[in-house]
């Protein structure tokens, strides 16, 4: 619609006729762009579900307890789905036999577990939730994806196909005490990755504290656990940390690559 298209691959312009052509199309498309970036950046990157898928195998490992999963920030709830994608590591395969698709990050480290954990509830939130089921809001999903980038966008294609997961609307905060009563024989999983940095500091406070609250209340029956991939003050990429209850222990699980290219786990036995 903004004639962009003569300037994309495969055509090849000079700079100044790409500058011009996008000067001129965010000109005649501005109330178009303001509009869509009132909603922050939504990348819902499908390749950080490698060390979800990681992580859940090693919490099963550990307990033998199915899982209920809730994700905060999740977008569209293309990683709440992380149990139908597989994990491709030097060749040996987590996950099911007929994926929806196959991650393969550049991985060093330990193999986590083969211990593929039963999902028993999954459920997102995010204060503007993205429908896969929606055009426009794929189109939205696709728009943050570099277009010089196929195997990224056809590993978002396929999760998108496979999304099922619930998505309410709602801020996290408000959300997350409703959905914390624990479940005798389950084991609850909190996650986010990279999103918590998009929460204002009072929202951080409020879901520290409420998981704080639920964690006091577990039980080796009734195991809590929050597992962030977020970016901190080191590097490279993001903290992979994870935080256990009862008791509220600290487990170091590695670094990855903020778009899961590549993980340096460090996970214990």
């Amino acid at each position: 619609r903004a004639d962009l298209a003569a300037v994309y691959p495969p055509h090849t312009p000079a700079d100044a006729a790409f500058a011009s052509a996008i000067d001129a199309a965010l000109l005649s498309n501005a109330a178009f762009v303001d509009a869509f970036i009132d909603s922050p950046p939504q990348t819902n990157e499908v390749r950080r579900a490698a060390t979800l898928i990681a992580a859940a195998h090693w919490l099963y490992a550990r307990h033998r307890l199915p899982l209920r999963v809730c994700e905060l920030g999740a977008s569209a709830g293309l990683n709440l789905m992380f149990d139908r994608y597989a994990l491709d590591i030097g060749g040996t395969v987590l996950g099911p036999a007929d994926p929806a698709l196959v991650l393969a990050p550049d991985w060093t480290g330990d193999m986590p577990p083969d211990a593929a954990p039963p999902i028993a509830e999954r459920r997102g939130v995010d204060l503007n939730p993205l429908d896969p089921r929606d055009a426009d809001d794929v189109l939205r999903l696709r728009a943050y994806l570099w277009p010089d980038q196929p195997p990224r966008r056809a590993l978002t294609d396929a999760a998108i196909t496979a999304a099922t997961a619930p998505v309410d609307r709602a801020d996290a905060a408000a959300w997350l005490p409703a959905h914390l009563a624990p479940r005798p024989g389950h084991l609850h999983l909190i996650y986010t990755t990279i999103a918590w940095q998009y929460f204002p500091a009072d929202t951080q406070a409020s879901l520290t504290a409420a998981i704080a609250a639920a964690g006091a209340r577990a039980t080796p029956d009734t195991p809590l656990a929050l597992f962030r991939m977020e970016a901190d003050e080191t590097g490279p990429g993001a903290a992979l940390t994870l935080r256990l209850w009862p008791g509220g222990h600290d487990v170091a699980m590695g670094r990855a690559d903020f778009h899961g290219r590549w993980v340096r786990w460090t996970a214990p036995a």
